[in-house]
C-alpha cells in the first residue's frame, strides 16, 4: 500500500472523483474522507459515494489518525483548518482549492515553511503547459498584441473569475512587466468602454455542465492567436493531483507547484 491519504472535500464533485480515482489506482491507503458535518452523505461509504467500490470508510468531519497525506479541493474556508492540522501533525499536502483570499494564500505560504505543499489552481498536465506558454507568447508579440482571456465553466461554480485564469494573468504580467492586478479589466460595459493600451480583458462564463474551458486571445490588427485549454471531465485534474500526492512525498518544507512537479521549470 501507499501513502495513508485522507481526501478533504471528499463529499464535492471532485473529491468524490479523487476517492474514486485513488482507489481504482491502488496507489494510495485511503483512511479519511472529510467534509462539512451537514454534507448529506455524511456517514455513508465514501467509495460508493463516489460511485466506486465499497471502501469501508464512511464521509466524516473529523481527522483520523496517521495520515501522511492530504488532498484538498474544498471550499476556501476550509482550508485554513487543513493547513493548521497538517501543519501540526506533519502531513504532506496538495491543495487544490481556488478563491483563496490574500490572507489565505499567506496562511499556506507560512505554513509550507513546515510542510511540504503543491498548491495549484488548475492541476491538469495540459493546462500547466498552458501556464508555461502564455506568458513567453506574450513577450513574443510584444504590446501591439492586445490580450483577452475567456473561461468557462459549470453553472454552480462560485468563484468568478477561475482561479486558473488569474493564473494565466498573473503568468503574463509577470512576463511582460504589467503590473498585477491592475492590468486587469472584468467585463466592459457602458458607452465608454474602449479597451485601453495594456489591459488584460478578463470574461467569466457560467453556464450548464462546462467542466472548465480556458482561451487567451493575442490580437492586432490583421490577426489573432489563440492559445486555449478545454478539460473533457474533471478527471484530468484529478490525475495531475495524484501525480503531485505521489511526488511531494519526502520532498522538504517548502511551497511548490504543479511546474516543479511537471519539471516544467
Amino acid at each position: 500500500m501507499g501513502p495513508k491519504l485522507v481526501v478533504i472535500g471528499a463529499g464535492g464533485r471532485m473529491g468524490r472523483r479523487i476517492v474514486a480515482l485513488a482507489a481504482e489506482s491502488r496507489r494510495f491507503e485511503i483512511i479519511g474522507a472529510i467534509d462539512r458535518p451537514d454534507h448529506p452523505d455524511m456517514g455513508k461509504d465514501a467509495g460508493l459515494s463516489a460511485g466506486t467500490e465499497k471502501l469501508n470508510l464512511p464521509l466524516t468531519s473529523s481527522w483520523p489518525a496517521g495520515a501522511q497525506l492530504a488532498i484538498d479541493f474544498s471550499l476556501p474556508e476550509a482550508s485554513e483548518k487543513t493547513v493548521a492540522h497538517c501543519t501540526a501533525n506533519g502531513i504532506s499536502l496538495v491543495m487544490g482549492t481556488t478563491g483563496l483570499t490574500p490572507a489565505q494564500h499567506e496562511v499556506l505560504k507560512a505554513a509550507a515553511g513546515k510542510i511540504p505543499i503543491v498548491y495549484g489552481t488548475n492541476m491538469s498536465v495540459g493546462m500547466n503547459v498552458l501556464f508555461a506558454l502564455v506568458g513567453k507568447a506574450a513577450a513574443m508579440l510584444g504590446e501591439d498584441y492586445d490580450i483577452e482571456i475567456v473561461e468557462e465553466h459549470h453553472r454552480f461554480k462560485k468563484d468568478a473569475p477561475s482561479g486558473s485564469a488569474l493564473t494565466l494573468a498573473q503568468n503574463i504580467c509577470k512576463a511582460t512587466n504589467r503590473p498585477y492586478p491592475d492590468s486587469l479589466i472584468h467585463g466592459r460595459s457602458g458607452k465608454e468602454a474602449l479597451r485601453q493600451k495594456g489591459e488584460i480583458g478578463m470574461h467569466a462564463i457560467r453556464a450548464g455542465d462546462i467542466t472548465g474551458v480556458h482561451n487567451v486571445l493575442y490580437s492586432t490588427l490583421g490577426e489573432t492567436i489563440t492559445l486555449g485549454h478545454t478539460a473533457h471531465s474533471r478527471d484530468t485534474l484529478v490525475r495531475g493531483a495524484l501525480r503531485a500526492a505521489e511526488w511531494i512525498q519526502g520532498k522538504p518544507a517548502a511551497l511548490y507547484s504543479m511546474a516543479d512537479v511537471l519539471g516544467l521549470k
